[in-house]
């Protein structure tokens, strides 16, 4: 308003009634610009135009300096007519002014508008800056509090979680004490329990073993011995003998008994009564007869009776070992439906016999000739009788020749066999393994073991034409190479078994993965030319599910590390890695983390593996057998061992670190157990067979060769407590003499097999004398090589230094 001063007073007045002063300042604004010379006479004279003529007569360069003005001329009515066509009709005077006017307005609203936008002040600004600077105020204090409140939230926060851990933390130490007390007090009790039970055992045992030596004393039947008191079943002594009518019982356990009886036992049974007799009538029990039980009498009567009475139900024969004469071997002939037929070792079949058999029983699907005389003209039978025949074992067959096998292409032919042993046939040649594969198309099992002869041509003769093999076993057979695995590769193979073969390198490993991806089963025995880069190969396999690699001595914790870390791990069921020197406890920690489906291992003689090794090994929940032997486990690894609660078969052999003390406590806790091997461990005395006796009453299996301290007394607990012995092993036991016969009849009567070499006490009569009960082997001064039995009581020599 300090520019409106000079103007004239009506004008002033005339503002000051019709416009706010802004406006007029922005105006007297305006005029400045465009109409600089006088901007308020101009202004006068623009506010008498409009009060005569109206807001109408507002131009839009009305304020604008004539001199200013751009010079373009007014586009008049005739130029429009001329541009647009109009004729006078359409473009009448009154329709241009409305255009014009409506064209004016229109300038007017929208620049007008916008210049005062701009040019108009902002109304009361010191309010506005005042409130501006309330909110500044205000922003300012916030920022502030928050920039205090922030770190006092975050102390406050920090201290809440502090107080949380604290309190927390009391919890826990009052819960685990609480805990602590808990477990102190069920440990007390627990001990208490345990130490009540076993001297209730102990006592037990001490009335047990008194009833027995009074029984022994007396040398009453064990019928007269009856115990008021109820007893479990492994109490044999002590419990009462019921009367059993087998003939109450339903034909099918009738059945299930009998069947489990040898020749000799059902003929004895057979004169018990006419209700067993009429029992052991049952053609299903004679189905299969084996002749072997009675090889040692008059065997001659018992095949004519027995094959005359029932040759038509006859399946199968077992002449293993018998000497049969020629007649009784004819009477073979008359069983037209047999299917199996085991002759080996039959020091007596000739050609002839065979002769008579071929012709008149030509179902066999089994025949075994092993250690026979048969010449060619038994291999001439065997495709023109035998049409059926599947599985052929000529095994230390030595007297048939390459021609002879030329004969298994005649007639039909034997083109159905699956599985053929050769093993110790070393006068076949190479033309006689191409004589096979041009007649046996379709072996899918082979065994040629002991055949020092066997090359890799041989094998490269034989696949030519057999192309479905799955499985082979070379045993004994040093010149076999890398080469035979080039060749066998042809072929599906799921099992391999090689041992004693210093040929073999990592080279036959290289590509496994993809010759042999189904292989299941890997017996490398004593092959020293693999090392850790063969277990490298091997890892890719899915299905491999045992792998045997006793004595290869090259092998150690990284190849296994290697091995365990591929998908065959997790499927591997059985893993022998005895004399594998150079493994340690690392394996064994790979080995709980890897293998959760582990049910058999042995690590014998792996001198590396520690008590801390064993602890590893209660990770691995399904294992089942454990072959320790030769190791330094220690009471301690013996006590942590006790508390694997699957371990049915445990094998301690010549471990020394270990007393009495570590394997009562392992005993104490393993009532499951079946078989255990404490062989050649001096240290051990009666005590630990005592201990053995009380709690582990399931004992199928026991060696204590070699261990000097053991004396009759032991023996005799051990025939009052374990009724379930079927293996025992006394070798070396200097101090046993004839009474532990007496103790072995009357407690162990399920006793098959009994070793006592090298026991210088015991009398060759008394030895004898059990020989009729039991399978024995007895040396009483001898040094011989002491050999096993596997847990069936078959006799076994193993080379690979492992339990399988």
């Amino acid at each position: 308003m300090a520019s409106l001063r000079n103007a004239s007073p009506w004008l002033r007045n005339y503002f000051k009634e019709n416009y706010i002063p802004q406006v007029c300042e922005v105006l007297l604004c305006g005029l400045l610009v465009t109409c600089p010379q006088d901007p308020l006479k101009f202004l006068e004279e623009m506010i008498i135009i409009i009060m005569k003529n109206g807001l109408e007569s507002l131009l839009w360069d009305m304020c604008i300096d004539p001199s200013m003005k751009p010079k373009i001329r007014r586009l008049s009515e005739t130029y429009l007519e001329q541009l647009f066509g109009l004729d006078d009709q359409l473009m009448t005077p009154d329709l241009m002014i409305k255009a014009c006017t409506f064209y004016t307005g229109h300038l007017v609203k929208s620049h007008f508008s916008g210049w005062k936008d701009i040019a108009i002040p902002r109304i009361r600004e010191e309010d506005i800056i005042a409130k501006k600077m309330e909110i500044a105020i205000k922003y300012d204090n916030l920022k502030l509090q928050k920039y205090v409140f922030y770190p006092w939230h975050s102390y406050v926060k920090s201290r809440k979680e502090q107080i949380k851990d604290v309190l927390l933390r009391i919890q826990q130490i009052f819960h685990n004490k609480k805990l602590i007390i808990i477990l102190h007090k069920w440990r007390d009790k627990a001990i208490y329990q345990s130490k009540k039970r076993e001297e209730e055992l102990l006592l037990k045992h001490e009335v047990q073993l008194k009833k027995w030596r009074n029984r022994i004393r007396s040398r009453g039947a064990v019928e007269e011995i009856v115990s008021a008191e109820y007893i479990r079943p492994g109490d044999y002594f002590a419990a009462k003998i019921t009367e059993c009518d087998l003939t109450q019982l339903p034909e099918r356990a009738v059945l299930q008994i009998f069947s489990n009886l040898n020749l000799k036992d059902m003929i004895i049974f057979g004169q018990v009564c006419h209700a067993w007799m009429a029992m052991i009538q049952n053609s299903t029990l004679w189905n299969h007869i084996d002749f072997s039980s009675v090889k040692h009498t008059n065997i001659d009567k018992y095949v004519v009776y027995t094959l005359q009475r029932w040759r038509l139900t006859v399946l199968r024969l077992n002449f293993r070992g018998c000497p049969l004469r020629l007649k009784a071997l004819r009477f073979v002939s008359l069983c037209k439906n047999l299917q199996e037929l085991n002759v080996s070792d039959c020091s007596t079949l000739t050609d002839e016999s065979m002769k008579h058999i071929s012709e008149c029983c030509p179902g066999i699907l089994y025949l075994n000739l092993s250690y026979t005389a048969i010449t060619n003209r038994t291999m001439r039978l065997l495709p023109r009788h035998f049409h059926n025949l599947q599985h052929l074992s000529l095994a230390y067959c030595r007297k048939f020749t390459d021609k002879g096998l030329r004969y298994l292409n005649l007639g039909h032919g034997c083109h159905k066999l699956i599985y053929l042993d050769l093993s110790g046939c070393t006068q076949i040649s190479v033309q006689g393994f191409r004589n096979i594969a041009n007649s046996c198309t379709g072996i899918m099992h082979l065994i040629i073991n002991d055949m020092p002869t066997l090359t890799d041509n041989c094998l490269k003769a034989l696949v030519e034409h057999c192309l479905r093999i799955t499985s082979v076993v070379f045993i004994g057979s040093p010149h076999i190479s890398d080469l035979a695995f080039k060749v066998l590769s042809k072929c599906n193979l799921r099992k391999i078994r090689f041992e004693g073969n210093k040929r073999i390198t990592d080279s036959c490993f290289k590509h496994i993965d993809k010759h042999y991806p189904n292989i299941s089963h890997i017996y490398m025995a004593n092959c020293k030319g693999i090392t850790d880069s063969s277990l490298k190969s091997l890892s890719p396999l899915k299905q491999l599910s045992v792998l045997n690699l006793a004595n290869c001595i090259r092998i150690g914790d990284m190849g296994l590390k290697q091995f365990l870390d591929g998908p065959s791990s997790t499927k591997l069921r059985e893993l022998n890695l005895s004399n594998c020197i150079q493994v340690g406890d690392a394996s064994i920690l790979r080995l709980a983390e890897r293998c959760p489906n582990l049910n058999y291992l042995s690590l014998r003689n792996c001198e590396q593996l520690t008590d801390s090794g064993v602890e590893y090994i209660l990770n691995i929940y399904s294992l089942i057998s454990l072959d320790l032997s030769g190791t330094n486990i220690s009471n301690k690894g013996l006590s942590t061992l006790s508390r694997h609660k699957k371990l049915k078969e445990l094998s301690l052999s010549e471990c020394y670190e270990f007393t009495n003390y570590g394997i009562q406590v392992f005993c104490k806790v393993s009532q499951i157990l079946e078989q255990l091997d404490v062989s050649y461990c001096t240290q051990l005395s009666d005590e630990f067979i005592t201990t053995l006796s009380i709690y582990c009453l399931n004992l199928t299996f026991l060696s204590i060769a070699g261990c000097t301290q053991i004396t009759d007394s032991a023996v005799e607990v051990l025939s009052a407590k374990c009724h379930y012995l079927h293996i025992l092993d006394i070798s070396g036991c200097s101090l046993l003499t004839d009474d532990i016969f007496e103790f072995l009849q009357m407690g162990c009567q399920q006793l098959r097999i009994l070793k006592m070499e090298d026991c210088s006490l015991i009398s060759r009569e008394a030895a004898m004398k059990m020989s009729s009960i039991v399978q024995m082997e007895y040396n009483p001064t001898g040094t011989s090589a002491w050999s096993s039995y596997d847990d069936k009581g078959k006799h076994v020599t193993d080379s690979s230094g492992g339990g399988r």
